[in-house]
């Protein structure tokens, strides 16, 4: 008796296991379009020194990008052939430029749980 218990057992989840896999998974949503971008503020979209320019330069073992706004180089990025791409920015009054491997400030917000119900 004490033997059947356990089979009887393992019986059932695995028959539980297989009637749950069976079960057919309905298909997802389909996705609508995303709506066009606003367009850029008048101000801007009428001052072409206020676009970045992009300046791209290709060599043999990388890609080199360069951003200017109103003629200063901001930044640029490197995508090496081998490996992943870096930014090289201009910070300070001096424009010293500082790597960073992405364009993420580092910003987190905290969220905190305020109430709860």
């Amino acid at each position: 008796m004490r033997l059947r218990l356990p089979r009887l057992l393992l019986i059932a989840a695995l028959a539980w296991a297989l009637e749950a896999a069976a079960q057919k998974v309905p298909p997802p949503p389909k996705l609508e379009p995303l709506p066009e971008p606003p367009p850029p503020p008048a101000e801007v979209a009428a001052d072409p020194d206020l676009q970045p320019q992009v300046t791209i330069i290709q060599r043999e073992n990388e890609t080199i990008e360069e951003f200017r706004v109103n003629g200063r180089l901001t930044m640029i990025k490197v995508t090496p052939r081998h490996g992943r791409p870096y930014f090289l920015v201009a910070e300070g009054v001096n424009g010293a430029f500082v790597r960073r491997d992405s364009l993420d400030s580092g910003l987190r917000v905290p969220l905190w749980l305020l109430y709860e119900f």
